[in-house]
């Protein structure tokens, strides 16, 4: 059971973090819903058309920005960034919005997977695949997914 004090602080933060091959926004590989719902809060999209179930969180209701986490056999195997919400950050000083020259400066050697409209950038780390997603030069969003998945949604 959660206590009232845990409940009022979940919520989106404003401006999430990338740790690579560990964590987005501070969730992580492997949580549970439950888990997620203490850190997120309870109010978020269920997505009717994906193939794996996905929660949406949003700064508001019906806002494209914000936070998507798929889940499969009730646990965490994707989180990545919705759109491009303000404020969020990796290592090395990179921020959405970021040119992409720079991404590889800061997050050192990636590999390159061309998607339908973008581009990801990946780096596989033992059971984890960072991914630095790039939309007309700049950094959009950042991802963490399962080692070697695929990072186009």
């Amino acid at each position: 059971m959660l206590c009232s004090a845990t409940v009022a602080s979940a919520a989106l933060p404003r401006a999430g973090a990338l740790v690579p091959g560990r964590s987005l926004a501070g969730i992580h590989l492997g949580e549970t819903g439950a888990q997620v719902r203490a850190a997120l809060g309870r109010s978020y999209g269920v997505c009717r058309g994906c193939a794996v179930r996905t929660w949406y969180f949003t700064y508001l209701r019906f806002d494209r920005r914000g936070l998507a986490i798929e889940l499969a056999g009730g646990r965490v195997s994707a989180v990545y960034t919705l759109w491009q919400p303000a404020g969020w950050s990796a290592p090395g000083g990179l921020k959405l919005g970021t040119p992409q020259a720079e991404i590889t400066n800061a997050a050192g050697p990636l590999i390159p997977v061309t998607c339908s409209g973008y581009d990801a950038l990946t780096r596989d780390d033992p059971g984890a695949r960072t991914v630095y997603y790039v939309v007309n030069g700049s950094l959009w969003g950042f991802g963490l997914m399962r080692a070697h998945e695929s990072p186009c949604r």
